[in-house]
């Protein structure tokens, strides 16, 4: 496929959307695709992309990683950083899912010890984890317990059983973000938040069952406790209606704070105050409290799936030698120091759709994993891969140490549910050997494989470029879908 007009290829990895392309671009734009991917970058992703590059306080390009497609303001796959003096912030920048993230966790089985009952084992996690739209969780909590969850995070849950301080270290930020207010978020999203604690929900929210099936650093698959055959388990939820709400309640806080600060929006999405403004200081302690609910969240349901193992499958806890690998967000804004021209500063990064990468050596690493760099890991979509990757150090000089989330999307959720018609999803997905049970029909459908890019093409982009560099590949065995 041509590459869009106005585009301009730099390499093989990269694309450049030019300074000028769009009226009152401040910088470049950089978007990682290669030429099998080029003709999937859309018109609205190219205008996203630039008008992001006309944001005040911006440093350095506005940039897109390889699973980019369009979402509310910055496109989905977008990564942009701010002076936090000078610049910006913006709920579009991070997404309605706040801290939307990928959880791995490893175990001691083989393959063949999780197939005779996969079956069995995908229905005990969908009876453990109440997922689908509207689900409300197991956890009954008060108002002021779950504020104590929005400033402690995943130790939330920890302190009552559910985990160890092990999965705290492997998890990004320990599990929570400092900075979260209580008192940031309104009394709707704590009445949302309060039923939803431990919830899957629906969309692209899954948790599979996999097995590990290729290697590509065995020396890094090694520390990251990982072996070919291997059983794992892969959650992707975020913050629930707990997030959506923050979101929803500070783009409307912020929608007059434009004019108020003189702030000229290419497109009324971009909703933003000076991050160093009271409404820019109000949103970062807000989302930062999202953020910690989310890693409550995922805490919770690692919990009920190891729970839903030990029952099924009637093992030890020592058998099932269930651990964290990592866990990674993907919406979030965070405050990060970076090297600029020479001189370190300190600058507010919004990730939307993307993984922090961070390399070998960096101090907020886990102890564990400080000589090999952070996991990154990427899942596909139900009957695909899924891949473990690792940060590298190209990716702090090109992307303030981001790479790519996912497969990202190339069917809009209709369009995906207008081919599904008439077509048995599941028993598809059985015949590729993938159990897979859902809420709804219509969750199936708009998730189902062909709605998403190839994830094999969205990995080798990032690894090739150096961003990020695979490790292993996984392959689903079982999956629960919202």
């Amino acid at each position: 496929m041509a590459l869009p007009e106005g585009l301009k290829r730099i390499d093989s990895e990269r694309v450049e959307v030019p300074k000028g392309l769009r009226p009152n671009m401040r910088t470049s734009g950089i978007i990682y695709a290669d030429e099998s991917l080029e003709g999937l970058v859309s018109d609205k992703c190219i205008e996203q992309v630039a008008n992001v590059a006309s944001l005040p306080g911006i440093v350095g390009p506005s940039l897109a990683m390889p699973d980019v497609h369009p979402g509310y303001g910055f496109t989905i796959g977008g990564v942009a950083a701010f002076d936090p003096d000078e610049g910006i912030i913006s709920p579009g920048g991070v997404g309605y899912d706040i801290n939307c993230g990928v959880r791995l966790l490893r175990t001691s089985l083989d393959r063949e010890d999780v197939a005779p009952k996969i079956r069995e084992l995908v229905a005990g996690i969908y009876s453990a984890v109440p997922a689908g739209v509207g689900s409300k969780g197991r956890m009954k909590v008060s108002r002021k317990e779950l504020e104590k969850c929005t400033v402690k995070g995943a130790e939330f849950m920890v302190e009552r059983g559910m985990g160890s301080e092990s999965d705290l270290e492997h998890t990004e930020s320990n599990g929570a973000m400092e900075g979260a207010d209580p008192g940031a978020v309104s009394d709707r999203a704590y009445e949302r938040g309060a039923v939803q604690l431990g919830t899957l929900g629906a969309g692209n929210h899954f948790i599979e069952v996999q097995y590990l099936d290729e290697i590509y650093d065995p020396d890094a698959a090694r520390a990251l406790g990982l072996r070919a055959g291997q059983v794992l388990v892969m959650v992707h939820t975020g913050s629930r209606g707990f997030g959506y709400q923050i979101c929803d309640d500070q783009i409307r806080l912020m929608r007059s704070a434009a004019s108020r600060y003189g702030l000229v929006l290419p497109d009324r999405e971009l909703v933003c105050a000076p991050a160093s403004s009271p409404e820019g200081r109000n949103y970062l302690a807000a989302m930062s409290a999202a953020a910690n609910y989310a890693w409550a969240n995922r805490q919770a349901i690692r919990y009920w799936i190891e729970q839903a193992f030990l029952q099924v499958l009637n093992i030890s806890p020592s058998s099932l030698g269930m651990s964290m690998v990592y866990d990674v967000a993907h919406n979030i804004a965070k405050l990060e120091r970076h090297e600029v021209e020479g001189r370190v500063r300190e600058l507010l990064v919004h990730r939307k759709g993307a993984t922090r990468a961070f390399p070998k050596g960096h101090p907020e690493l886990p102890a564990a994993y400080r000589h090999i760099g952070q996991p990154v890991i990427i899942p596909g979509d139900m009957g695909r891969s899924s891949y473990v990757l690792l940060g590298q150090e190209a990716a702090m000089r090109e992307t303030w140490g981001s790479t790519c989330h996912g497969a990202g999307r190339v069917l809009s959720r209709h369009q995906a549910l207008k081919q599904a018609r008439g077509r048995a999803l599941h028993d598809e997905l059985a015949r590729m050997g993938v159990i897979a049970m859902s809420a709804g029909r219509r969750t199936m459908a708009e998730e189902m494989p062909e709605a998403y890019k190839d994830i094999t093409s969205v990995v080798d982009v990032v690894h090739r470029a150096g961003i990020s560099r695979k490790v292993a590949r996984l392959r689903p065995m079982g999956v629960v879908k919202g």
